[in-house]
């Protein structure tokens, strides 16, 4: 048994229906991977919520993202650069340092032990760098704040966001 569809444009078309033995396939479910197991750019991009144009330019600027390339130029994720990459994004959006910072960090701690800087250094860069280092898979930086730095952390926000708002009446 066939029906007949028409368009805005007029044109007839005869549709079959599907026969009852046909059935919707269902998505499989996605494998889990060991955690040493590679990944490839399309799902270290989905996991960190960043486009693979961005995963690519930040290789091209952090020289210790180096994933293994294959045929066609295929990128193979390390479980170490997929860390990494997870500490530059949270560097990057939402501690709002700039490209320069982070690199600078990188290049002061080295690759294996980014927590290396000197104890005399600002407790900014220091804590910076030991985020670097921080896992990030089902963990906070948040978290590890506490109440004080927390309360200091948002009047610091709130005297800035104050700044703000008098420079733009000013018209600055």
């Amino acid at each position: 048994m066939s029906s007949t569809l028409s368009s805005s444009s007029g044109v007839s078309k005869k549709v079959q229906p599907l026969p009852s033995s046909a059935t919707v396939r269902e998505s499989r479910p996605v494998e889990m991977k060991a955690p040493t197991a590679f990944r490839t750019i399309s799902e270290v991009a989905s996991n960190l919520e960043v486009p693979q144009h961005v995963l690519r330019f930040w290789e091209s600027k952090f020289q210790q993202i180096r994933p293994l390339k294959r045929g066609g130029g295929r990128r193979y994720y390390r479980p170490e650069d997929i860390a990494l990459l997870g500490n530059i994004k949270e560097l990057l959006y939402t501690q709002g340092m700039t490209i320069r910072g982070v690199q600078k960090l990188l290049r002061e701690g080295g690759r294996p032990q980014f927590a290396r800087a000197p104890g005399a250094a600002a407790s900014t860069a220091s804590s910076s760098s030991a985020m670097l280092n921080a896992p990030t898979a089902g963990t906070s930086t948040r978290a590890g704040l506490s109440s004080e730095k927390r309360r200091d952390l948002e009047a610091v926000l709130g005297e800035l966001k104050a700044l703000r708002e008098f420079m733009h009446q000013a018209g600055i």
